[in-house]
């Protein structure tokens, strides 16, 4: 989703891992916990289990539309901390657990996550390894190469979906689990997105025109084996960077088990180019009609997008359900 995400995150490798309660439902060890209520549950983690005795400076880092976020500097090492007053723990929750998912693969970098919890006068606080982002951008052809091997590796037996719903951008995103990719794309993906825009701004039009698309969208997957893969979800130029060693960085996810093709729905802000499509279908070959199903993963964002910032985006989102449309003869 594009916003002024913040991503100035350096390594802290030292910092302990965390266990995660067990109302999060994981099946596996996970890197962050759930903090208790206290008066600054962020300092109080920070000075305690994040091993530091003195927090040097806090300085603000910027923030977008949804977050704040702050740099903490101990004498252990630099925290990355993101805040929200208005939104619960689950939004970061979901975060966390996506950026621990990609974090397990071993294959592209993400910021580790250490601790999410209620703020005392609202809201909520995630607290993640800080990473020191480089001067320039990331390789294209590295990061395509990268992203291709963490889509490759994150592999699930469950479906598609994930373990948790989360959120893309503010917007909650379902992903209880089902076998068939198409089934599910059109129902908790653009399904979902249609009937907010319905419930939000009585879009009875491009709600029917969604739906009739939704509905006969299958032969523009003919002929192709979809496994479910691991994707970041959310994966805009404002969400990928590269480390002080050029190693390219990505965060913000919006994680679920999908379409390896989801992950390129951004793409519009993105500025993938072709160094970066060639590195990544050396690793996932390009799957038959995949320049046929572009537009529609893009749908997905354009209808969030017009979910969240207004009817600047209604005309993008509709002029892709009629193109399909006529390519459908429906």
């Amino acid at each position: 989703m594009v916003v002024a995400h913040v991503g100035i995150l350096s390594s802290s490798s030292s910092f302990p891992s965390l266990n995660l309660l067990p109302r999060l439902r994981f099946t596996r060890s996970k890197t962050f916990s759930v903090a208790a209520m206290s008066d600054d549950p962020i300092r109080e983690w920070i000075l305690t289990e994040g091993k530091a005795k003195n927090i040097t400076r806090i300085g603000s880092i910027g923030g977008g539309c949804i977050n704040l976020a702050n740099r903490y500097d101990t004498d252990a090492g630099s925290f990355f901390v993101k805040t929200n007053r208005s939104i619960g723990p689950y939004m970061f929750e979901g975060e966390a657990l996506g950026l621990g998912a990609m974090y397990d693969t071993k294959t592209i970098r993400v910021p580790r996550p250490f601790k999410v919890g209620p703020l005392p006068t609202g809201g909520s606080f995630i607290i993640m390894e800080f990473i020191e982002f480089g001067a320039s951008r990331s390789n294209q052809s590295v990061l395509g190469r990268k992203l291709a091997e963490m889509h490759k590796a994150g592999k699930s037996e469950k479906g598609f979906g994930f373990d948790v719903d989360n959120t893309i951008g503010s917007t909650p995103q379902m992903n209880t689990w089902m076998s068939d990719w198409i089934e599910f794309y059109g129902e908790r993906r653009l399904g979902y997105q249609l009937k907010l825009l319905l419930d939000q701004y009585g879009d009875l039009t491009i709600y029917q025109r969604g739906q009739r698309l939704v509905k006969n969208m299958a032969p523009l997957f003919e002929n192709m084996v979809i496994e479910p893969c691991l994707i970041h979800g959310d994966l805009w130029s404002g969400n990928v960077s590269s480390d002080k060693t050029g190693e390219p960085v990505i965060l913000d996810p919006a994680c679920y088990y999908g379409h390896n093709e989801a992950e390129f729905g951004m793409s519009w802000c993105a500025g993938f180019g072709g160094s970066f499509y060639d590195a990544y279908f050396e690793v996932m070959p390009k799957q038959p009609g995949f320049e046929k199903r572009r537009d529609l993963y893009m749908l997905y964002h354009y209808l969030n997008h017009y979910n969240l910032f207004g009817t600047g985006y209604r005309s993008s989102a509709m002029s892709i359900i009629d193109d399909y449309l006529r390519m459908l003869h429906v």
